[in-house]
């Protein structure tokens, strides 16, 4: 075998590995940041109606976020009650989850392990109390309101508790960042490729 021919064997592995690898293997990475809380819900100590104290979290790194997944853990009596937003550094605000009180009553407690997650596979419309799971925050908000942003600085988790005589305890708040994957392999494995098999191209004689 000579040069030129291993050179343009060796090259078509090379294509057909970038093809394989897809850059798949090189997904962005998932930055999490938490908080333990104990908040009253609604924050003021006579009151079962009213906004709670703010739940905020620092997120210390400038990044850019590709993704975003929020999760929650609260105690509450009826959590018809409530009415739970997002808020961004750039106070760029989402609901998160709330209900329509003339239609949508129905009897239930807690937040328990909830994620809201644009690509879950059912909204929190079709939840039950607890919401343990991932769901997709009520229509018509997404999260990925926030993609593009730099998710750097104070993030607020606020909840709002609409109606009297119940009450409950905010418990924990995580963020799941994902950030753009960098430039994947095949483009590397691709020009590699071209220029192994430029090198025996056939020249015109003058």
């Amino acid at each position: 075998m000579d040069a030129r021919n291993a050179v343009q064997r060796i090259g078509a592995i090379l294509i057909i590995v970038a093809g394989a690898c897809g850059g798949a293997v090189y997904a962005g990475h998932v930055h999490i940041y938490s908080g333990d809380f104990n908040l009253r819900i609604p924050a003021e100590p006579n009151s079962s109606k009213g906004w709670m104290t703010d739940a905020i979290i620092e997120v210390s790194d400038h990044f850019v976020i590709s993704d975003l997944d929020t999760g929650i853990n609260l105690t509450h009596t009826s959590v018809f009650d409530l009415q739970i937003f997002l808020q961004s550094p750039t106070e760029k605000k989402i609901c998160l989850n709330m209900y329509d009180p003339f239609d949508e009553f129905f009897v239930g407690a807690n937040y328990t392990n909830t994620i809201f997650d644009d690509e879950a596979l059912f909204s929190i419309k079709e939840a039950e109390a607890p919401f343990t799971g991932r769901f997709r925050p009520i229509e018509p908000y997404k999260l990925s309101k926030f993609d593009g942003e730099n998710a750097y600085g104070y993030w607020h988790l606020q909840i709002y508790d609409a109606f009297y005589n119940d009450t409950g305890t905010f418990n924990r708040f995580e963020l799941m960042i994902t950030t753009p994957a960098p430039e994947p392999a095949t483009a590397i494995l691709l020009t590699l490729a071209a220029a192994m098999l430029g090198l025996f191209k056939p020249r015109r004689s003058h």
